[in-house]
């Protein structure tokens, strides 16, 4: 005999070994089962991590540590994957080209409401309608704590600027000596 068999003969006799299941953990076996849970009156059909990270947030809200840790690592991840599924820029650098126009933060005040159109103004105006600043915002800006005292000047100024001047409310020691 010149081979350990003979020929026909089976160097395995009981066979083939049956195939085992996949190496998969009793967690993942777990994992895979559902659930069914009524959530503000509505059955729903869960995963088994839906419901724990579930259970996770309801235990975060009422003040537990862990469980806030917890959800803060979950949200982690769930950006961290966003970020990666995420568009990606173009490779080539982005240009921007700026205009400046005044007449941009006009309309902006008109729109806010920190500047009405001056309604005692009818010539002409280099950027538009002639403005002037609403009371109430001429009124937060003097009433400002630990401001200095104003000058004369400013007041003037803060008078000929503002809608209706004679309704502002000078804040003590407003003027200056």
């Amino acid at each position: 005999m010149s081979g350990r068999w003979q020929k026909g003969q089976s160097g395995n006799p009981s066979g083939r070994p049956r195939k085992r299941r996949p190496h998969i953990s009793a967690f993942d076996i777990i994992f895979d089962k559902t659930l069914t849970v009524t959530h503000n009156g509505v059955e729903r059909d869960l995963s088994i991590e839906e419901v724990l990270e579930l259970k996770t947030y309801q235990a975060a809200l009422k003040g537990s540590k862990m469980a806030v840790r917890s959800v803060l690592k979950m949200i982690e991840k769930r950006e961290a994957a966003l970020a990666k599924a995420a568009p990606r820029a173009p490779s080539f650098p982005a240009r921007f080209r700026f205009e400046h126009d005044p007449r941009n933060a006009d309309e902006a005040m008109l729109l806010l409401g920190i500047a009405v159109p001056d309604p005692n103004w009818s010539g002409p105006s280099q950027y538009g309608a002639r403005m002037k600043l609403a009371t109430w915002a001429a009124q937060s800006g003097i009433s400002r704590p630990g401001r200095r005292a104003l000058t004369e000047k400013q007041i003037e100024d803060i008078k000929r600027e503002t809608f209706e001047p004679n309704l502002l409310k000078w804040p003590r020691g407003s003027r200056s000596a």
